[in-house]
């Protein structure tokens, strides 16, 4: 299965917490492949601390990284809407990971769960 990291896993990896980069190699160890966004490294990249630029750079170099195409977009934007009638206001980053993990087919690994509601999208379950 192919797997979008999301944010609060990849800060959770570099930063050492909930014993994440086992669980990483866990996984890939039972041949699941590792993915992220351009819209994560971004994130990723906002709130880096100083002393972990090589860390990342390494990490990500390992990752593939899935880019936003103007079919994710366009869900992206769907999906945002929809939410919003329906009284649930969800960033327009959440909705972008979730658009480009739905039409990737990937699964999404987050701590997050609350800030995907899709049901088109999978959220492969953290321990």
């Amino acid at each position: 299965m192919r797997l979008v990291l999301d944010t609060s896993v990849l800060i959770d990896v570099l930063r050492g917490r909930k014993d994440r980069r086992r669980l990483l190699h866990r996984l890939v160890g039972e041949g699941h492949s590792l993915s992220t966004t351009v819209l994560n490294v971004a994130e990723l990249y906002a709130g880096m601390r100083a002393g972990e630029e090589a860390r990342t750079e390494e990490f990500l170099g390992g990752l593939e990284c899935l880019e936003l195409r103007i079919s994710a977009a366009r869900l992206a934007g769907q999906l945002k809407s929809i939410w919003q009638t329906r009284g649930r206001t969800l960033t327009l980053s959440d909705t972008i990971i979730a658009a480009v993990a739905i039409e990737e087919q990937c699964a999404l690994l987050t701590d997050n769960r609350k800030d995907f509601p899709m049901r088109e999208l999978s959220v492969y379950p953290l321990p």
